[in-house]
């Protein structure tokens, strides 16, 4: 399976509209995605967006859950309009849907692990609000196949 993003190659620099409005040039604007190679018997995709440097402490920015194995992308602004019946988690920021980068001025680059899972179940079992160790845990034990790009940004 592979995820890929026009808004950024793997490794490389988030642009400042899909960072939260308090970065300048930001606008929220959810990030686009698009994977290709899910394997048979995915019954759902998974999408999680989690920083993982030292100072963020695996901040989830964005976890939607039971995206129907019809659905290969997500458009840039998704967050918000994501087709049914997938469903958008509440991030660290404590909003539910996607909250883009916003890292404390000085830290360095983030990394931002844009992940994209393949089921094998329609419904994932996790709570409404969940940490990323939340998150790993309810993937746990029926991941098909899964692909992550990452994203950099500091400020």
């Amino acid at each position: 399976m592979v995820v890929t993003s026009p808004a950024f190659q793997d490794g490389g620099r988030i642009p400042a509209e899909h960072c939260m409005k308090g970065v300048p040039g930001g606008k929220n604007v959810s990030i686009p995605l698009s994977w290709t190679g899910a394997p048979p018997g995915t019954a759902s995709f998974a999408v999680f967006v989690i920083d993982r440097h030292p100072v963020a402490r695996n901040w989830v920015h964005w976890a939607v859950v039971d995206v129907p194995p019809s659905v290969t992308s997500l458009a840039a602004g998704a967050s918000g309009s994501i087709p049914s019946p997938a469903r958008e988690l509440v991030n660290t920021f404590g909003d539910r849907g996607y909250g883009g980068p916003m890292p404390p001025p000085g830290t360095g680059d983030h990394p931002y692990e844009v992940t994209v899972y393949a089921l094998d179940v329609p419904t994932l079992e996790v709570p409404t609000a969940p940490s990323a160790a939340d998150l790993e845990r309810a993937v746990a034990g029926h991941v098909l196949a899964a692909s992550t790009i990452t994203g950099i940004f500091s400020r």
